[in-house]
């Protein structure tokens, strides 16, 4: 059973930072790209920000500059850094990750959720 399970959300208030992590566990045998997507109120699911197993990085125009993503491959675990948080940003912030579960098979998992709420 594969578990990714998020932590760091919170309320924080306009300007403030927050970092998110994703620790991924279970039975796999790679982990492939991984990412962060959100949700905010009444919206669609959007891509934030992902991060290839080699590293290159790839983030939506709304949060460049602002956060950065990384992966510690060694911890399975995924990381959003977010800085000059603005209310906009407010939503549920899902990790995502693509995971070889065979020597033919991917699949892709997601966590539960954490909300960030920022407050103006």
């Amino acid at each position: 059973q594969v578990q990714l399970v998020e932590s760091g959300g919170g309320l924080v208030q306009a300007g403030g930072s927050l970092r998110l992590s994703c620790v991924v566990s279970g039975r796999f045998l790679s982990i492939n790209s991984m990412g962060w997507y959100r949700q905010g109120p009444g919206k669609q699911r959007e891509l934030v920000a992902a991060i290839t197993g080699g590293g290159s990085t790839n983030y939506a125009d709304f949060v460049k500059g602002r956060f950065t993503i990384s992966r510690d491959n060694a911890k399975n675990t995924v990381y959003l850094q977010m800085n000059s948080l603005k209310p906009e940003d407010t939503a549920v912030y899902y990790c995502n990750a693509v995971l070889q579960s065979s020597v033919w098979s991917w699949n892709n998992y997601w966590g539960q959720g954490t909300q960030v709420t920022v407050s103006s």
